[in-house]
């Protein structure tokens, strides 16, 4: 009983003693497990222990070594036409003779450690500079000067920070948003970038940073991803492809949903390498982040407002644009506000096989945001002419998910069928297949497969000369079938 009372007191739980009076006749063994098992579902879920702190220079040594090296190099390291063979060489040499001049040994088993901190700081980013060079790490996670986390093949992970101070994650942040003329200070401290190669960058600082700065990379892959390597991902299977890539050549107007995370805009991109070349495409984003390799593209972006908080230009006012710009198709990076009005729109009014992404959980999610969005517009519209719209604009939602193993799926492939009444009625073409269960590691073994329903558009796919025979939604020779049930 003595023991029940300490697991009570230290749970800081206040029992009358009646309460007590009748545990006392309950079996111990049995209470005591019982107290195990509560204390389980009651105490904060354990911490992986934090990774082993980084060796590094003092703060002080550090930014001495910084600011002779910049010094000594001046305008050559801001000078694009330095080969890096030249670079490379005059640099290590600067940092050797600063390590010298600060009293920092120049050998030794840290000193090609020190020397490669001091050298990704100045012409690169600083501590994360290796992460990002790493093509198995899809994200970088900067909690503040302390705490770095990355997420390593669909795995979050923490690793040993190399950062001196909070003004040093703040000048990694500064060299990242100059590069694309975006700024970051008190008066604006929050910023959407990019990185050269295209992977997207948030960074947030003080006042609304509380122990940041913060700064948050998902990376791209260097060279675009392809149909084949989705299909080698599991993402897609072939004849999925195939079918994506008929409706997308047919100029049906295709809809990529998924949470955070899931893949949307990767997706997107394959989608959009599918476009013909002599199509002119025009892409609206916040920050680039698609990568077409079609000749006739016309690529923008928005603008903040400046330190007068005017000059700003939102997707809403490029998607407006773009329909002066003669397009046969536009690319929306992500619908997020009242320009999904616009998009549906210009969908309905001639530029047919336009696609966009939104974020949702399901295909009928999607429909609803799509609805909230352009409620967003400003107009008070009806909920069914909100709906008719959507319903005569949008051929096709692909819905991506992140499941538990980390890998990104496409769950489902969903015709949008028309309006039954007031409500807009789905039609799954394929679904993943959840009940394969998973492997002895985790992963989930079920596929893409077709739900043996042919959707309405076929024929008018068939009619500009894409080929979609009953094999791509069902068994090969198999029937495919319209059911009378729709979602």
């Amino acid at each position: 009983m003595s023991q029940l009372r300490d697991r009570i007191k230290a749970a800081r739980v206040e029992l009358t003693p009646e309460a007590l009076e009748e545990f006392a006749a309950i079996d111990q063994t049995d209470l005591v497990d019982e107290i195990d098992r509560v204390d389980d579902i009651l105490l904060p879920a354990a911490s992986a222990p934090p990774p082993k702190p980084r060796d590094g220079l003092p703060p002080d040594v550090y930014a001495s070594v910084h600011l002779q090296v910049v010094k000594d190099l001046g305008p050559l390291l801001f000078d694009d036409a330095v080969q890096d063979d030249v670079l490379e060489p005059r640099l290590r040499e600067t940092i050797l003779e600063a390590f010298t001049a600060n009293g920092v040994p120049t050998d030794g088993p840290l000193f090609d450690q020190y020397a490669t901190d001091v050298r990704n700081d100045v012409i690169g980013y600083g501590p994360i500079d290796m992460f990002l060079h790493d093509d198995t790490v899809t994200e970088v996670m900067v909690n503040g000067p302390d705490i770095v986390f990355i997420e390593r093949l669909g795995k979050v992970e923490e690793v040993a920070s190399g950062f001196v101070d909070a003004q040093h994650v703040r000048r990694v942040i500064d060299k990242i948003v100059s590069h694309v003329g975006r700024r970051i200070d008190e008066s604006s401290p929050m910023v959407d970038a990019r990185l050269p190669d295209g992977s997207r960058v948030n960074a947030i600082i003080p006042p609304l940073a509380i122990d940041g700065p913060f700064l948050t990379i998902r990376k791209f892959a260097r060279e675009p991803f392809m149909a084949a390597d989705l299909v080698g991902f599991g993402t897609l299977d072939e004849r999925s492809v195939r079918f994506l890539r008929a409706c997308i050549e047919g100029r049906l107007n295709i809809v990529v949903s998924g949470g955070t995370g899931s893949g949307k805009t990767t997706l997107l991109n394959v989608l959009s390498s599918f476009i013909p070349n002599d199509e002119r495409i025009v892409t609206v984003e916040d920050a680039k982040e698609l990568q077409l390799h079609q000749r006739h593209v016309l690529c923008m972006e928005t603008r903040p407002p400046n330190v007068e908080r005017t000059g700003e230009v939102t997707i809403r006012d490029l998607v407006r644009n773009s329909l002066r710009m003669r397009p046969d198709r536009i690319v929306v990076g992500e619908c997020r506000g009242g320009e999904a009005l616009d998009m549906l729109q210009a969908m309905n009014t001639g530029h047919d096989g336009s696609m966009t992404t939104v974020h949702a959980n399901s295909p009928r999610d999607a429909l609803s945001r799509i609805e909230t969005l352009t409620l967003m517009a400003g107009f008070d519209l009806p909920v069914r002419a909100i709906r008719e719209q959507v319903a005569a604009a949008v051929d096709l939602i692909v819905q991506l998910s992140r499941l538990r193993d980390g890998t990104r799926r496409v769950t489902h492939i969903t015709e949008v069928d028309g309006m039954e009444g007031d409500k807009i009625t789905l039609q799954d073409i394929y679904l993943f297949d959840f009940n394969a269960g998973v492997n002895e590691h985790g992963k989930h073994q079920g596929i893409l497969e077709p739900t043996g329903v042919r959707p309405s558009f076929a024929e008018k796919l068939e009619a500009t000369g894409q080929v979609v025979g009953s094999a791509m939604f069902g068994a090969p020779g198999g029937e495919n079938r319209r059911p009378n049930g729709r979602k």
